[in-house]
């Protein structure tokens, strides 16, 4: 199949996806409603305030919320979900309209379904929730009997609202009101504020954190209870007093202290406690029938100490530290109250149970994968995993990892079958060791949030490109990773280590190198020694956020210590192998406005540069950077863009190798949207291209300068994404509109009647 045929494909699906969506919306559903319904499509809420209001939006959207039930609907001025479920309720509906109307159906709303004085009545209580005492109400139902859509209106006039105008604690002589008052100015109860139940239900829980973090281990949000009083003030203000409930219980007001922690690092639901050996470490017991974890390696993950008072902030970060070790499926930590009295003075005593249930010790994972690439390259693949969990009793983990695949290129037009087949074969194993293996001892505190892990990585890998080359590469890895906090990660590898060696060229290949000796450099330097560390930022862990940041960035540098050892004329050798020599930099930075309900504006911006300096003239081919395909911009093909406005001959093998550089930029912005429950869509422009710091004979235009600007590859399109638990299966379908590839004065293009249809899994950024 030759590119036009390939391209008239793409066009064809394109053309039936959008056939099948104009079928889908054209169905009408007029004929579906009964006889004197009408179908509930629209709801409006109109405020008129009495005095100004700055956050009127938002009391509307509050308002719009509470109301039910909640209008169908609709797609394009379509109800397509109406219409799958319309026709799979009707008599002898077959099996594609039950499938249609399982997967995509939707119940009908009528107007007859609302029922306004409950709206109403709802509305005015949220209102006086919000300080709009004396608010008012009206309703009305709109039928329109041609299209037969009914609309709710809702009316209401805002009263002038009750403002605040002091707020305070009543006095006692209990502790607990002494540690309230501590706290008191960290309130957002402000005066001026409007009344806002909201709000107040706000204080009460900030009050019962920070009364936890203190030790009131029994206290409860619901002791506590606000009273206003507005007879001291004419004009619509209130005074605003927090006091406890009566008759709290005592138990609740007084602060606790941790007076026993037992560590049970073996548990089972069978476990007898009453049998098991108990070790003494660091003044916690360890229960366990034979030593599974060892006392001194579990016992940095535990914040608990005997005396301390109870917090829940330790106990949630001890949680979480002992989750990340990797051998264990469940952590739960259980507090049974001990005899106050014991304690001779005000405090409560709790005992601190952790229980720790391990994951199975030995574990295999197969993978059997398709892979399909954009650069025309698809075939089977099959990966297998072993893990060996809690090693050496300390929590280790070693995996071995054995991964194969056979890929063939689909296409090509040619009649070239160089390089059209491969085989790749890789063995790796890395060891984890959940604690920081380093010359100086940290003490356990150090690393508040989470215990850095050491990771050891050892692995070899083989690849044969048909007619080409074979290629044999080794990694070493030592380094560290760690959570700084909920949103950063740091890793670091102190030594990275990777060597290619490539062999078995056929002279159509060694033809290749020879036109092109930044390539041959590229690939005779491929003794690669370094230090690498990368730092994310990644602000979508807070998935309900309006606003979402997320940024990665890293830092390589290699041969600089075997530089110091090296000698001779450049280029420079170590045991006999050339080594390279440079430093690499990029940053990956995305930004989402989640606008509304399940509608996103994601945005990136991408910037890399590597520089070879001292005994490398180019970076390593492996080390540079591609554009195109369904991960970057999508109107080109995978490594089909650049460097520059450089032009690949289809005519020879050597393309799909050349279009590399050492400069990338990129910019992607996409509107994600739903359209039928698990079916989202999405519109998208890309643009980006790579260039070389250093001109490359070889590809003419690729070098980077000042008009980089309008040698931007740019495209864009519509894609389709299934989204099942946030497993993503995505369709992009993009066309070109300025190809940097075409004459100046003619790159902006526009070809729509060549898209190019990218198949990838997950979200693009």
């Amino acid at each position: 199949m030759n590119k036009s045929a390939k391209h008239k494909g793409n066009l064809r699906f394109a053309i039936l996806l959008v056939a099948i969506s104009l079928i889908s919306f054209s169905c009408s559903v007029d004929r579906f409603i009964p006889e004197g319904e009408f179908l509930y499509t629209k709801e409006t809420v109109v405020l008129t305030p009495d005095s100004i209001v700055d956050d009127i939006d938002l009391i509307e959207l509050d308002l719009k919320a509470a109301l039910r039930p909640e209008p169908v609907s609709s797609l394009l001025g379509g109800y397509p979900g109406l219409y799958f479920h319309y026709k799979a309720t009707r008599e002898k509906p077959g099996f594609i309209n039950k499938f249609l109307n399982k997967k995509f159906g939707q119940e009908p709303v009528y107007a007859s379904d609302i029922r306004e004085y409950e709206m109403e009545q709802i509305l005015l209580n949220r209102l006086e929730n919000k300080g709009f005492f004396y608010s008012t109400v009206a309703s009305e139902i709109i039928e329109d009997t041609t299209s037969k859509e009914a609309e709710a209106i809702y009316k209401l006039r805002l009263s002038k609202p009750y403002r605040l105008q002091k707020y305070q604690l009543d006095s006692d002589s209990l502790l607990v009101y002494q540690s309230i008052k501590n706290q008191l100015d960290k309130t957002s109860l402000q005066p001026g504020m409007r009344f806002d139940l909201s709000a107040m239900k706000a204080e009460r829980e900030r009050i019962d954190l920070q009364l936890k973090s203190e030790g009131f281990y029994n206290f409860n949000s619901g002791f506590l209870i606000f009273e206003s009083d507005t007879n001291q003030y004419k004009n619509k203000k209130f005074d605003l007093y927090l006091r406890l409930k009566k008759d709290v219980p005592e138990k609740s007001i007084i602060p606790y202290k941790v007076a026993r922690v037992n560590v049970y690092p073996n548990y089972t639901v069978e476990l007898d406690s009453t049998g098991v050996d108990t070790v003494k470490f660091a003044n916690k017991n360890f229960l366990q029938e034979e030593v599974y974890f060892k006392p001194k390696r579990l016992d940095p993950f535990i914040l608990l100490e005997e005396g301390n008072l109870y917090s829940p902030e330790q106990s949630k970060a001890t949680s979480r530290r002992l989750g990340s070790i990797g051998a264990y499926k469940f952590v739960n930590i259980r507090y049974n109250e001990l005899d106050t009295e014991a304690s001779g003075d005000s405090l409560g005593l709790l005992e601190a149970n952790i229980f720790l249930s391990p994951l199975n010790k030995r574990a295999v994972r197969a993978e059997v994968k398709a892979v399909t690439k954009s650069n025309g390259f698809s075939g089977p693949g099959l990966g297998l995993t072993f893990a060996n969990r809690n090693l050496f009793q300390g929590g280790e983990t070693l995996n071995i990892s054995l991964d194969g695949s056979y890929e063939f290129q689909v296409g090509g037009g040619t009649g070239n079958t160089a390089g059209s087949t491969s085989v790749q074969l890789g063995l790796s194993g890395e060891l984890i060791f959940p604690r920081m293996l380093f010359p100086y001892k940290f003490s356990k505190d150090y690393f508040k949030y989470d215990i850095p892990k050491t990771r050891v990585k050892l692995g070899v890998a083989y690849l044969n490109r048909s007619q080409l080359f074979t290629l044999g590469s080794l990694e070493a890895n030592f380094g560290y990773v760690w959570q700084a906090n909920k949103y950063i990660t740091h890793e670091i590898n102190p030594i990275a280590i990777n060597y290619v060696s490539l062999a078995n060229t056929t002279p159509e290949f060694d033809a290749i190198l020879e036109a092109n000796p930044f390539l041959q450099t590229s690939f005779n330097q491929q003794f690669i020694s370094g230090l690498t560390y990368s730092f994310t930022y990644n602000g979508m862990v807070d998935t309900d956020a309006t606003h979402q940041l997320f940024l990665n960035a890293n830092f390589e540098t290699a041969g600089n210590s075997l530089s110091l050892f090296a000698g001779g004329e450049k280029p420079q050798s170590i045991l006999g192998l050339e080594y390279a020599q440079f430093a690499r930099i990029d940053a990956d930075f995305r930004y989402h406005f989640n606008f509304a309900k399940n509608q996103t504006l994601a945005t990136r911006l991408f910037a890399g540069i590597g520089v070879p300096y001292g005994n490398s003239e180019v970076v390593p081919y492996t080390k540079q950077y591609f554009a195109g395909g369904p991960y970057s911009v999508r109107a080109f093909r995978t490594r089909s863009l650049g460097p520059g406005t450089f032009v690949a001959d289809d005519n020879t093998a050597s393309n799909y190798y050349d279009q590399t550089g050492n400069v990338r930029l990129e910019a992607n912005l996409e509107y994600r949207f739903p359209l039928i429950n698990i079916l989202q869509g999405a519109l998208f422009v890309d643009a980006g291209n790579i260039w070389n710091t250093t001109d490359n004979l070889a590809l003419e235009g690729d070098t980077f300068g000042s008009d980089f600007i309008n040698q931007l590859g740019i495209g864009g399109g519509f894609g389709m994404r299934i989204d099942i638990q946030s497993f993503v299966i995505r369709l992009d379908l993009a066309a070109p509109f300025h190809d940097p590839g075409l004459e100046e004065g003619k790159r902006w293009t526009y070809d729509f009647a060549n898209p190019i249809l990218n198949f990838a899994i997950g979200y693009p950024f």
